[in-house]
């Protein structure tokens, strides 16, 4: 099991809960990331305070991160376990693994940290 920081309701930065999820197998054209490094911007303030939409509550806010690909679901054929990679504008951050649509996904130079790559993302 792993953990996120998830909203149940809009407001100030009380209203952030670190819950347990549950991330389902990868679909075809999606693999599941383990996150190293998410990015902070306004957009996750405004979507937690509720002035930009967040989805259905309760959701995970975070629209940047770099990490690793541990599980490959079909069809995925430019990616390998254990690439690591980062994304940008793909809510869902705040969480230490994620089911993800591969094309979202760029493939990061050893010369780039996953630090770096998660917050410059966006």
């Amino acid at each position: 099991m792993t953990h996120a920081i998830r909203i149940h309701s809009h407001g100030n930065a009380d209203v952030l809960r670190w819950e347990h999820i549950t991330v389902p197998a990868p679909g075809p054209g999606e693999v599941r990331l383990r996150q190293t490094a998410c990015g902070l911007n306004f957009i996750d303030v405004y979507q937690r305070d509720g002035l930009y939409p967040a989805g259905d509550l309760p959701a995970i806010l975070g629209m940047e991160a770099a990490g690793v690909v541990e599980v490959l679901g079909e069809g995925v054929d430019n990616l390998a376990v254990g690439d690591r990679v980062a994304y940008p504008m793909c809510q869902g951050a705040y969480a230490e693994s994620r089911v993800i649509a591969a094309d979202k996904l760029l493939k990061l130079p050893e010369t780039i940290s996953d630090r770096q790559a998660a917050s410059i993302m966006l």
